[in-house]
């Protein structure tokens, strides 16, 4: 049935991410409305129940998640308020046709294998800063397994560092069991978001290092209630 779902879920997501793209292009001014509708509609197509523990900030400008599945994005968009601008992997950006749910609402996309590509990061995350739309970011870099978190990349280091952002550290438990795009499998189920305590990043301090700590901390402790 998971995998019958997951079918489902791809037919669904191809229909409805075209609309999505095409309507962001014509309201060029309303993206982000365009993409909280997209959200709430897959929220309750997928039956996703949200448990949340903790307060999330919305001062915050720099949004750091741990990254396991395509639902992370979904779940953070319906409950954040903003308009998040999202770092994505270049290789994103390029794919045909899929890539412009990155280019419509101007996320923000880097080529890591490029020398120049912080410097690109820097200067696109000050235009969405001074724009108002905060970044989010997953430091992990890529997907884990949804067992265990990876070692941050240094990238949401510097762009934290850069513009002194105040930082909301964010685990999300569950998706990859709800939506797991490698097996084409979806379920219904609850999604655990733990909102840990918001930090002020500052290149004289460790805050860095001390929230990828917290952060694997946190997560080992609960993946434990969530191991198939």
């Amino acid at each position: 049935m998971a995998r019958i779902r997951g079918i489902i879920l791809l037919i669904q997501f191809t229909i409805t991410v075209a609309i999505t793209v095409l309507s962001m292009y014509i309201f060029r001014n309303h993206t982000h409305k365009v993409i909280k509708l997209w959200m709430k509609i897959q929220i309750r197509l997928l039956g996703i129940k949200i448990e949340s523990v903790g307060k999330l900030d919305e001062t915050c400008d720099l949004v750091l998640m741990n990254h396991q599945s395509l639902l992370d994005i979904i779940v953070m968009e319906y409950v954040h308020n903003r308009d998040l601008a999202w770092v994505a992997k270049k290789e994103i950006a390029d794919l045909f046709f899929f890539g412009h749910i990155i280019k419509a609402p101007r996320m923000i996309s880097i080529d890591r294998e490029n020398k120049a590509g912080i410097m690109h990061l820097f200067k696109e995350v000050k235009d969405r800063l001074d724009k108002g739309r905060p970044i989010a970011m997953f430091p992990e870099g890529t997907r884990s397994d949804g067992t265990k978190m990876l070692k941050f990349k240094a990238g949401a280091k510097m762009v934290g560092n850069k513009y002194k952002l105040r930082v909301q550290p964010v685990i999300m438990l569950n998706t990859r069991n709800i939506v797991d795009s490698k097996k084409l499998t979806a379920t219904p189920g609850t999604v655990k978001i733990i909102y840990l305590d918001p930090i002020q990043a500052d290149k004289s301090t460790t805050w860095f290092e001390d929230t990828e700590i917290k952060m694997k901390e946190v997560f080992n402790k609960e993946i434990k209630n969530y191991a198939n």
